[in-house]
């Protein structure tokens, strides 16, 4: 992306943003990549690092490990490795096998399910391969602590078993020695030491001529005498020369080891690559947590559509403070490209223009962003901004001469992939000619398809963009009452400066504001005070809305609660009549269950009965109920206590009824033609009018 002027990333703070992905990298590769942090142009390289970034986000939020445990530094080493006949250590080594090892690690965590979920991560592996004969190579010669092995060559572990036991002879002659000077008072404190690399004695200086051996040196008092006993000295240079056989075999061997990882050295380099760039990643999608970022749509245009979208510094700043950040939605397409914001000063016009700037910019440099996932971003192409007093001492220019220049370059350089900022267009010069002169700017910004936000305080341009085509009005709000922005972006009407308003809260002479009043054009001063109550009715309305929209929610919720509490007594009443149901079924298998019993007992009594005709009566009995006639007219004996027969009367629903048929009395909950639905007990049947009867309870006897 072209940038205009070259300072433009430190005035919209991108370079803040930089800093803070920079802390939150690791390694060098990765914090240089941040610090150099580039803006592209191409929407496949946007969408890639912006999905890199999302997915290792959601590995973070949801606690899933990824094999990026190391933090290596090996530019110093790769360097090395290309070049013909150097050599590296064992510790420059232990680093190559890290690399190594995490690779092998990261294409091992990158199996087929993993590379289908997770598409942009797998994408910074692709197109290389892991080599396991690099880590197999050093292996063979390396141990953990980065120290060449005894078994790395055949002559490296004879040369290392012949030292460890002329060191072994060593000990125990030097023992042998220590023992016996001890025993003759020879022996300073210290006994003995190390000097020049052979091991020595500490002997009293008095008795240094006593001790045969060589003089190596005295303390600086003068007092103690290091010397190597004659009986050590042919060991000593046994051990002496083993050393120096032993790191002339470590260097030869660690030398053929750099050799033979020479050929892998553009590989280990990828490797190294790729590392950082997941250390990258990282740092991007930890910055997205801190920010509380999203992943917008992008599309291939210039557009913008920001939902809920926040100033990253300053909702950084504003959490820290424990204050309340408040979100900016911006659209901007073909019809509607170029914004005019007024309002009063310190209300958030600037801010509000950055943000749309630093998102973009983010955006198109693959960082998530503060906003609504639904958000829209396009691409540019070229980002034009001037904000602030630009005023040049080294080219002699004033402040609107440098603003006119600036100017000029928009103008001339514009296209419909440009994306511009201009902060108070037409300051520093006549109100009427300037004013003028940012009219001509804005038509032809506006003729060359550009995209940008323009913040003024000028009437001309307020009025200019509710009736230019592709130029759209928006304000910030204020109120009036409580003399304090409220940082939200009203788009669709211009603001009003609340010059006069202001100055009458804080108390100002009202004599000297109304010569100031005077002064001002009447038209001018109408226009204005018509914005400053259009504005305040607005807000009257936004509350009601606000309010209204509560109301609705709260209608919903209720509703809600109704139908559930409607749902569970049908439920209840549903459960209760199965329960009815099944405890007739229980009666009526009982009943027949007993009667089975009785007829299987009377055929046994007819078989062995000799007077057959009385176990016919018996069986006839049971079969035919003579008693039913009897229990009948009980039961309609009880009926007629308690209710009385309405024969002339139509059934109405409520009545209560009498069937004809079992005696049994219910009410009626509907009609139905020729029959009736009546609720006995719990049971709701279905009954012909022409089996039932219409009662009333008898009234009761006072006691």
């Amino acid at each position: 992306m072209k940038l205009y002027p070259e300072s433009a990333p430190v005035q919209l703070e991108f370079d803040k943003i930089r800093q803070l992905l920079h802390e939150r990298c690791r390694s060098e590769w990765a914090r240089q990549k941040a610090l150099q942090l580039r803006i592209h142009t191409k929407k496949d390289i946007i969408e890639l690092e912006l999905l890199q970034t999302h997915e290792y986000k959601q590995l973070v939020q949801n606690a899933q490990y990824f094999p990026n445990d190391y933090v290596l530094n090996l530019g110093r080493e790769l360097r090395l490795l290309a070049i013909e006949g150097s050599m590296l250590g064992g510790e420059e080594l232990t680093g190559l096998r890290k690399l190594a090892i995490m690779m092998e690690r990261i294409f091992r965590w990158f199996d087929t399910e993993r590379r289908t979920a997770f598409p942009g991560l797998s994408a910074v592996i692709s197109g290389t391969y892991y080599e396991k004969t690099i880590q197999e190579l050093i292996d063979e010669v390396i141990d953990e602590t980065g120290n060449v092995k005894d078994n790395a060559s055949p002559e490296l572990q004879q040369i290392r078993m012949s030292l460890f036991r002329k060191r072994q002879e060593l000990r125990r002659v030097f023992d042998r020695i220590v023992s016996k000077m001890n025993k003759n008072g020879y022996l300073a404190d210290i006994e003995e030491s190390f000097m020049n690399g052979r091991r020595v004695i500490a002997v009293f200086a008095e008795q240094k001529r006593t001790v045969k051996g060589i003089l190596h040196g005295e303390s600086d008092s003068r007092r103690t005498a290091f010397i190597e006993p004659e009986e050590t000295i042919e060991l000593n240079n046994s051990i002496y020369e083993l050393e120096s056989d032993e790191r002339k075999e470590v260097y030869r061997i660690l030398k053929t080891l750099t050799k033979q990882l020479s050929v892998y050295a553009p590989l280990l380099t990828v490797y190294h690559g790729i590392a950082g760039e997941y250390d990258f990643i990282l740092g991007k999608a930890q910055l997205a947590i801190a920010l509380y970022a999203e992943f917008p749509v992008v599309h291939d245009k210039p557009h913008i559509n920001l939902v809920s979208a926040y100033h990253p510094l300053l909702y950084l700043y504003n959490q820290r403070s424990g204050k309340k950040t408040i979100p900016t939605d911006l659209t901007l397409d073909g019809d509607q490209r170029i914004l005019v914001i007024s309002g009063p000063n310190a209300g958030g016009k600037t801010v509000t223009m950055k943000t749309v700037g630093l998102l973009q910019i983010m955006v198109q440099s693959g960082l998530l962003v503060p906003v609504h996932p639904s958000s829209t971003f396009g691409i540019f192409k070229q980002l034009m901004i001037h904000i602030g007093d630009t005023q040049s001492i080294e080219f002699e220019l004033s402040t609107y001469s440098s603003h006119l220049l600036s100017m000029k370059h928009f103008m001339e350089t514009a296209n419909g992939r440009t994306l511009f900022f201009i902060d108070e267009l037409g300051s520093g010069s006549d109100p009427n000619l300037g004013g003028a002169f940012a009219e001509v700017i804005m038509e032809e910004l506006a003729r060359k398809h550009a995209f940008g936000i323009v913040t003024t305080h000028y009437l001309n341009l307020k009025v200019m963009a509710g009736k230019t085509k592709g130029i759209l009005n928006g304000a910030m709000a204020f109120d009036e009452q409580a003399l304090l922005p409220k940082y939200k972006l009203i788009v669709g009407k211009p603001g009003s400066s609340y010059t006069f308003s202001i100055a009458e809260r804080i108390g100002l002479d009202k004599r000297l504001i109304n010569r100031a009043r005077s002064l001002v054009d009447e038209n001018h001063f109408q226009l204005d005070k018509l914005l400053n109550r259009t504005e305040q009715d607005l807000h009257v309305v936004e509350q009601k809305q606000k309010d209204l929209n509560k109301l609705l929610k709260d209608n919903e919720r209720l509703k809600r609660e109704m139908e559930q509490a409607l749902d569970k007594e049908k439920h209840r009443q549903q459960v209760e009549l199965l329960r009815e149901q099944n405890r007739i079924s229980e009666e009526r298998i009982a009943y027949l269950k007993d009667m089975e019993r009785k007829l299987r007992q009377l055929t046994l009594d007819w078989r062995k009965a000799e007077n057959k005709n009385e176990v016919m009566k018996e069986m006839a009995a049971l079969l035919f109920r003579k008693n039913e006639t009897k229990a009948a007219s009980k039961k309609q004996k009880q009926l007629n206590e308690k209710y009385q027969e309405l024969q002339d009367e139509a059934i109405k629903v409520g009545d209560k009824v009498k069937m004809k048929k079992n005696l049994q009395v219910g009410e009626v909950l509907e009609l139905r033609g020729k029959r009736a639905v009546v609720k006995i007990g719990l049971l709701p049947m279905q009954v012909d009018l022409a089996n039932l009867v219409l009662v009333k309870e008898k009234d009761g006897e006072d006691g």
